[in-house]
């Protein structure tokens, strides 16, 4: 059984013929609770979507029923709560999110004792046992209860990371009407910012809905009526960050990774001048650090994959595009809103220039499009997309690339092309689209 993704768990939720049902997410609090042992202590944190108590109360049927002791955090950005698992000296965390999706999904992300997001071997035992169903045999009960400080402790962790006040910057901010929702404005506020506030009155239903990383048309309008400095985009959960600069352009996560990563370098504070980024990442972005004599490592997609390099190569930078930065120095995970402050920072010190976020180099034109497909590994593995990719590789040469893969956590191909014209990508990534949809029907 397989039920683990990229990044955890992650399904339809909210009824009882949803993909994360109650028996079965009180099946995965049991596996949870047997791995990490009777007497164990495991908070469980949650985004604003209104399965998110359901599932709560199921974990909790779950695991107490294995004798693991439970601490409730609530709302809480993912970041967060892996920073609360070490502070709190647990043995585990448990999420409740979907991340960007939208309000009818939920998912379930472990993190370790040391606040990282669990191995794969222990995904694999979790799996195994909720196929075993074994008997549960503890005598004890686990105890439920409630942390009321958690929030607070994480915001003031948050402020401590910046000396510089952000007196005079101007920010508009999207929290996506998710976790985000209560404790990126009041950072951004206490760290000395004008902030104006939009997407951030969850409804349980409306998460991710028309606003956030995800859709980013709201907030570039916002900034330029308001004539905001420039503006923050997050997610769900809070664990990515992709802004807006002041003149309305994206700065996805590349051009966020390029200013921390360039400003650490100026200040001696990037060891062995080396980044983690994936094979997401755009071909000007590698080509900017090659220039500026920065080696980037390339990992698959997803940040457990980016942290993994970045503990191998003794690196403490490392990002997506889709906005997911892990600042090693401050953090276990993807944190956005410790993102948004660490640039912010940078801005307050005049060593990037809002109005210009987005051009720290010349992105190569790029076109992503998913496609929905019932089998991924029979479309891989097709003698017609081979031919349809090494027709287009040759037609590209060193101008461009392609990158076909599978979703993590959806069924779909992933098709990214990048090439010297727009008009280029979008004839290729076209070309590629159809070559994968006809593997699929074949």
């Amino acid at each position: 059984m397989a039920l683990f993704g990229t990044d955890g768990i992650r399904g339809s939720a909210g009824s009882a013929d949803s993909f994360l049902n109650p028996k079965l997410v009180r099946a995965i609090g049991v596996a949870t609770g047997i791995v990490f042992k009777s007497q164990a202590q495991i908070l469980i944190g949650r985004d604003t979507r209104k399965s998110g108590v359901e599932i709560e109360q199921a974990l909790i049927a779950g695991l107490t029923s294995t004798g693991v002791n439970v601490t409730l955090i609530g709302v809480i950005p993912t970041p967060g709560l892996a920073h609360l698992v070490l502070t709190r000296k647990a043995d585990a965390a448990i999420m409740i999110t979907a991340s960007h999706n939208p309000a009818s999904d939920n998912g379930i992300k472990i993190f370790g004792s040391n606040g990282q997001k669990i191995a794969d071997e222990l995904e694999l035992e979790i799996e195994h046992l909720i196929e075993s169903n074994p008997e549960v045999k503890f005598t004890q009960q686990g105890l439920v209860a409630k942390d009321e400080n958690g929030r607070n402790e994480y915001i003031t962790y948050l402020l401590s990371t910046i000396s510089k006040s952000l007196s005079g910057i101007t920010v508009v901010v999207d929290c996506a009407h998710g976790s985000a929702s209560t404790y990126a404005p009041e950072v951004l506020k206490r760290a000395g910012a004008e902030v104006i506030v939009i997407g951030a009155t969850p409804d349980g239903e409306n998460i991710n809905k028309d606003c956030g990383s995800t859709h980013l048309d709201l907030l570039a309008a916002k900034v330029l009526q308001s004539g905001a400095d420039l503006g923050i985009a997050h997610d769900g959960d809070a664990d990515r960050a992709l802004m807006i600069d002041g003149r309305g352009n994206v700065v996805d996560g590349d051009a966020l990774l390029a200013h921390l990563a360039l400003a650490a370098k100026r200040n001696n504070e990037l060891p062995g001048n080396k980044i983690v980024a994936t094979v997401m990442s755009n071909l000007g972005f590698l080509k900017k650090m090659e220039k500026e004599g920065v080696i980037v490592e390339i990992a698959q997609v997803g940040d457990r994959y980016v942290l993994e390099q970045m503990l191998e190569h003794e690196i403490y930078y490392g990002g997506e595009q889709s906005g997911h930065i892990i600042l090693r120095k401050f953090a276990t995970t993807g944190d956005g809103i410790l993102t948004a402050l660490q640039i912010l920072e940078l801005i307050a010190n005049d060593e990037a220039k809002a109005e210009n976020l987005s051009k720290i180099f010349s992105s190569y034109p790029q076109v992503l499009l998913n496609i929905p497909v019932t089998d991924k590994e029979k479309v891989l593995t097709s003698i017609d997309l081979k031919i349809a990719t090494e027709s287009v590789e040759s037609e590209l040469g060193n101008d461009g690339r392609i990158l076909i893969r599978a979703s993590g956590t959806e069924p779909l191909i992933r098709v990214m092309v990048e090439a010297d014209t727009q008009s280029k990508a979008d004839a290729i990534a076209k070309k590629l689209a159809n070559a994968v949809e006809s593997s699929s029907n074949a």
